[in-house]
């Protein structure tokens, strides 16, 4: 039986806590004091009878028991905004908002095609895209800000309570402007990397793994000069203007490889490859207009899978 003493605003507040790891963070996000978020926690745990949230250092973090507590409070939370998403919609005949998150190379290489195919469809639906790094996408996931996240698997402990759909395969390149001195050197390349700047994804992306093992491999243990960035406008323009090596998702960069902007260096990457797909709550029922984006990624997938 549900205690009738669990409000809406235990739940947000806890769900925007444990998203935010403050209290700080959480009240300003919501609007209201510090004091009054740390005694709606406290409500919350009363009636819970454990602990959500305990002591880090100068910080929180969240309990076994806030965890545990976490997936069903982001999923009731989840279903009261599609419920008032749905009345919003036979109020005032406006779609119910579809949100996406992408990580850089898919938006780049899928949403493009899939938004142009789901448009042709001519369902009235609000979509709402956003880019990010694969930790912070599947955290907002996780809690329902977003309904579907498009990208590359994560790691086994942080796929818990989601379902995953594979769509195609995609690996990381060493990606320089046309021209760069690289292009036309010997054959050990990576004895010459350490000349250049390197433009290294961060260390919460999800191919930093990837990319330090390949380096590792390869008899690199540090590049003196690194520039960690998950922005791909920053890198584009970068590695334009300068000798810069850039460490990317092949997709991210393909536009620029096709149209000769910038090229690849000939060192064989395949073993960065890694899948890209479909991430949901494993709970979640998807709507009619959500069901048939993800059907329209799909078919885009199927294309640049061609390519």
């Amino acid at each position: 039986m549900i205690d009738n003493r669990v409000k809406f605003r235990h739940l947000q507040t806890f769900v925007e806590v444990a998203r935010q790891k403050s209290v700080m963070k959480a009240a300003e996000l919501l609007h209201v004091s510090q004091p009054a978020v740390t005694k709606t926690i406290r409500e919350l745990e009363e009636v819970l009878g454990v602990a959500v949230f305990e002591k880090d250092g100068r910080g929180i973090r969240i309990t076994r028991y806030g965890e545990a507590f976490l997936k069903h409070a982001g999923a009731a939370l989840t279903a009261l905004r599609q419920g008032f998403d749905s009345v919003s919609h036979a109020l005032h005949a406006d779609a119910p908002p579809i949100r996406v998150g992408a990580l850089p190379t898919v938006s780049t290489r899928i949403m493009p095609q899939a938004m142009t195919l789901f448009l042709k469809e001519g369902v009235p639906a609000r979509i709402k895209i956003v880019t990010g790094e694969n930790a912070v996408l599947l955290e907002q996931l996780r809690v329902g800000d977003l309904d579907l996240v498009v990208g590359r698997l994560a790691a086994p402990e942080q796929m818990a309570g989601f379902s995953f759909e594979h769509l195609y395969s995609e690996q990381v390149i060493f990606c320089v402007r046309a021209g760069h001195p690289l292009l036309s050197a010997g054959s050990d390349l990576f004895g010459e990397l350490e000349r250049y700047a390197v433009l290294m994804p961060t260390r919460a992306s999800i191919i930093r793994p990837f990319v330090e093992r390949f380096l590792i491999a390869n008899g690199i243990s540090g590049l003196p000069t690194q520039i960690e960035t998950v922005s791909d406008s920053f890198g584009r323009a970068y590695v334009r203007q300068t000798d810069a090596i850039w460490i990317i998702s092949a997709g991210v960069v393909a536009t620029d490889l096709a149209d000769g902007t910038l090229a690849a260096l000939p060192i064989d990457t395949s073993e960065t490859k890694g899948p890209v797909g479909l991430t949901v709550r494993a709970d979640a029922v998807p709507s009619m207009p959500l069901a048939l984006l993800m059907r329209t990624i799909r078919e885009a997938a199927v294309e640049v899978a061609k390519t």
